[in-house]
């Protein structure tokens, strides 16, 4: 219990901080008011360079390799663009130039063609190259999905020496019977759920432990990136609906059966198929928009309340505003956990639906 406490405590002061100096460094007037909307899309946005805590020269973090598709492969560190991407990177005779998150290929100066699309949004014209590169939210997906391997090798090895769990097994077997018993077997049913129980105690500890790292200071915020919430849908989507048994897509395709003679049926079919269809999709999107909304709200949370100290410009309102950002911290550490729970019973259900038996009356 302290350990966790003085996790949040620690949570807690490195954000302060960092707001502390980014709020120095952009203050030019007395009277200008503190604007800290790019600080919080800066901590829930992914990067190329994993910044930790502190601005400009004072600033602690750490480059990650970038791989580029462009006239060959080509592999370097993202410290070439400097700290805050300032510099133009040049490699193998190629120059390449960082932009909010993206890389764009450029001139030895770093000239970026800026233009406004039609909502006046600025962007550059230049080409892009394909980018591969291990970014802040890539690293985290791969330092979870290690946890998870090392998890797994040391419960296999408690079992190996006793039946009795020990060790991590103690704090794995409750898990992996929550998902198999409460979410698997309630969900898809006694017949099929063995199968799926692997795939469901992954993707709940997938989710979990990178909601967790995510609340870990100067981490990234993987799960209220709306790319890798998509990646997961789509992954429940393909376990679905290559599961589904022919009942399943029969009433996909025919959802009146034999109560409606063909000829009356082919008006309802024009309305009822697509709308079947689409619920194919619209399953999965609710799974990508829950998950990426609720964690990324948290985070916004975390970083308002923190900031209101430095928008009225008075330490008075700090009790509050910490007391507050404690709170909210705390709530975030069980939303991690129910925002897994919810992804991982939502799929069950889906996957439960598409393998279900037909009932037949006696």
């Amino acid at each position: 219990m302290s350990f966790k406490k003085l996790l949040v405590l620690l949570h807690v002061f490195v954000l302060s901080f960092s707001f502390a100096q980014s709020h120095e460094g952009h203050e030019t007037a007395k009277e200008e008011k503190y604007n800290p909307v790019p600080f919080i899309m800066h901590h829930i946005a992914d990067g190329h360079y994993w910044h930790m805590w502190g601005e400009g020269e004072s600033s602690v973090g750490f480059p990650l390799p970038v791989i580029l598709v462009d006239n060959g492969l080509k592999v370097f560190s993202s410290a070439k663009f400097g700290h805050e991407g300032e510099l133009v990177a040049n490699v193998d005779g190629e120059n390449y130039k960082l932009y909010h998150g993206k890389i764009y290929k450029t001139d030895a100066a770093g000239t970026l063609n800026i233009e406004k699309d039609e909502k006046g949004v600025e962007h550059p014209t230049n080409a892009k190259p394909l980018d591969f590169s291990i970014t802040k939210v890539v690293a985290q997906m791969i330092l979870a999905a290690i946890i998870i391997i090392l998890l797994a090798f040391a419960t296999k090895a408690s079992y190996k020496k006793s039946a009795v769990p020990s060790g991590i097994a103690k704090f794995m077997e409750p898990i992996i019977l929550f998902v198999r018993d409460d979410i698997a077997l309630q969900n898809i049913g006694s017949v099929k759920y063995r199968k799926y129980v692997p795939y469901l105690v992954t993707l709940f500890l997938f989710i979990w432990i990178l909601n967790i790292l995510g609340l870990v200071p100067g981490a990234a915020n993987t799960t209220g990136n709306i790319a890798f919430t998509m990646v997961m849908a789509v992954f429940t989507l393909l376990v679905v609906n290559l599961s589904g048994k022919k009942t399943y897509w029969m009433h996909m395709l025919d959802p009146l059966g034999n109560n409606m003679p063909f000829g009356g049926k082919i008006l309802v079919y024009i309305i009822l198929v697509p709308v079947e269809l689409l619920g194919i999709i619209t399953k999965p999107f609710a799974l990508m928009i829950r998950l990426f909304a609720n964690m990324t709200a948290g985070h916004i949370i975390i970083m308002s309340l923190i900031a209101l100290i430095f928008i009225m410009k008075t330490y008075m309102i700090a009790p509050v505003s910490l007391g507050l950002t404690l709170f909210i911290y705390v709530l975030e550490v069980l939303v991690a956990a129910l925002q897994a729970y919810i992804f991982t019973m939502l799929t069950a259900l889906f996957i439960g639906s598409a393998v279900e038996e037909p009932h037949h009356d006696h």
